[in-house]
């Protein structure tokens, strides 16, 4: 794991945050997903809240989906997959602004790298 760190390490920058000094709204993805990937449950939700939201959403999904089988009536799934989605979305857009107003008014960079 300690290869792929170093690999990313030196990825190009991010444009918007190069452009603006602000993250973007997906800064700290790649970080969250290598940290969750390291069992640091913590640093992947600090990097990025969406990465262990999605894990959630898709193991939630699958079990429903199964149990969804094996009743006779099937679950409706448009609903649900809508409020994941519309869930998501918000996620993105709080940790989008705390990160960014923590940053710029607090002086707190909250993505450090590894």
């Amino acid at each position: 794991m300690n290869w792929l760190k170093q690999i990313l390490k030196f990825g190009p920058p991010c444009l918007f945050q190069s452009l603006t000094g602000l993250y973007c709204p997906g800064c700290g993805g790649t970080r969250a997903v290598l940290s969750l990937l390291s069992g640091d449950l913590r640093m992947s939700f600090q990097y990025h809240p969406l990465v262990l939201y999605t894990v959630f959403v898709i193991l939630l999904e699958v079990i429903l989906r199964k149990i969804s089988k094996k009743n006779s009536r099937p679950m409706d799934h448009k609903k649900r997959v809508r409020f994941f989605i519309l869930t998501g979305a918000a996620i993105v857009v709080v940790n989008w602004i705390f990160k960014n107003y923590m940053l710029v008014f607090q002086g707190v960079d909250l993505l450090p790298i590894f």
